[in-house]
């Protein structure tokens, strides 16, 4: 069964827009939620085929829209809500995420009968692996943490740096989206956030305090997130697992959009990698 662009209302706050993929059989399977990256959304590329994989697995797979990404629930591809993608931070993301989560271990949830809620893995893309590790360093209900080319600070990102007193002056700084080619813009409270919360986003302390099975996996010649900051995250918590992907990007292959019917054989390579450590008893 694949459900598409089904939303989480939730009262003073934007709507979450979710897929689910899964084998309507009335057994009870492993939950993996799926979280973007900056710049990012559900239906990038081929992760649509990504989820058709982990359905295969029997897995229940979940992947969604962060609340302020810049899409609506109407047009949940691309980014035609700018004043939303200005007004998003880190702080807003774990809140969707922890939001995401209670409502899948609610009695409201339509899948129940599906899903194992003692069983459920984080998989995060880039900035969504940042998320993901701080998310699961907070929650007892994570049992399984999988990062995908994922950032280790947040503190050296665009969206904290540069010239901050120009940023304060104006309100606003843009980011130009190589492919859309929009101007993206950050409005001034995302680094206010940060500062306010710099010792709840800091990765290095989140990844340390997780007991949790970690698994790394990163491209060594990634270009936008360098391989580096998989070392650092490997270095910070020793029983992780680091999996590198040779003669791959910071997609592991893909693009948006993506025509094929199969995905790119280092994408192919993450997910086999990603369903071997989800469905191992370690």
């Amino acid at each position: 069964m694949i459900r598409k662009n089904q939303v989480l209302y939730r009262t003073n706050k934007k709507p979450i827009v979710w897929d689910a993929f899964f084998n309507a059989n009335g057994n009870k399977k492993p939950i993996v939620i799926f979280c973007h990256g900056y710049k990012g959304f559900k239906d990038w590329g081929c992760w649509d085929l990504v989820a058709q994989r982990f359905k295969n697995s029997n897995l229940f797979f979940i992947k969604f829209n962060f609340s302020h990404n810049g899409g609506t629930v109407e047009d949940p591809i691309d980014f035609p809500d700018l004043d939303a993608f200005a007004e998003n931070n880190y702080s807003k993301e774990l809140d969707d995420l922890d939001g995401l989560i209670e409502f899948i271990r609610s009695k409201s949830f339509e899948y129940k009968q599906e899903v194992d809620l003692n069983n459920i893995t984080l998989i995060g893309h880039s900035r969504g692996g940042g998320i993901s590790i701080l998310k699961t360093s907070e929650s007892n209900s994570i049992t399984k943490l999988i990062t995908w080319a994922s950032v280790s600070s947040f503190g050296k990102r665009t969206s904290t740096t540069g010239d901050l007193e120009q940023w304060r002056k104006d309100g606003v700084k843009y980011v130009l989206n190589g492919r859309t080619k929009q101007q993206m813009p950050h409005n001034y409270q995302f680094y206010e956030d940060f500062k306010a919360n710099e010792s709840r986003l800091h990765i290095e302390s989140a990844i340390k305090r997780i007991t949790k099975p970690v698994l790394i996996i990163h491209a060594q010649d990634d270009p936008s997130v360098k391989f580096d900051e998989a070392l650092a995250l490997h270095s910070w918590n020793p029983k992780n697992t680091l999996i590198t992907i040779d003669n791959s990007n910071h997609v592991f292959g893909a693009s948006h959009p993506w025509k094929k019917n199969d995905l790119p054989k280092p994408l192919d390579l993450v997910v086999i990698k990603t369903i071997a450590f989800i469905t191992s008893g370690n």
